[in-house]
């Protein structure tokens, strides 16, 4: 199998186990330890994360929100610039996601070349 879609997939279901027992910020932390341990060259080391917390955080937020009829999420959506579209602000809580998870996956790398040295 591929190391980017490994590090995909543990990305994905260590943010999910994290999830259950730590804040916001567990994505970062899975996205971190993935990077540690399922090193990836080039571009996949912030693509691969990104993507996957993307994916995780929009899909969360959809099964969160489709609970009560997105009654939450309309009104958020309404205070930002997105007109009210409560899938627009899913999109947007994925992307802000993914930018955390995806820099993090970055210094993740960073430290496993300094610590080989």
């Amino acid at each position: 199998m591929n190391k980017n879609i490994i590090n995909f997939i543990a990305t994905i279901v260590l943010a999910l186990i994290l999830s259950f027992f730590l804040p916001w910020w567990s994505v970062m932390t899975a996205a971190l330890v993935t990077s540690l341990f399922i090193p990836l060259k080039k571009a996949a080391v912030f693509f691969a994360p990104f993507f996957a917390i993307l994916l995780f955080w929009a899909t969360y937020s959809f099964v969160l929100s489709s609970g009560n009829d997105y009654t939450l999420a309309k009104k958020i959506a309404l205070l930002l610039p997105l007109g009210g579209n409560p899938y627009l602000l899913m999109l947007v809580t994925g992307i802000i996601g993914g930018l955390a998870a995806g820099i993090m996956a970055v210094f993740g790398k960073q430290l496993q070349d300094t610590f080989k040295k």
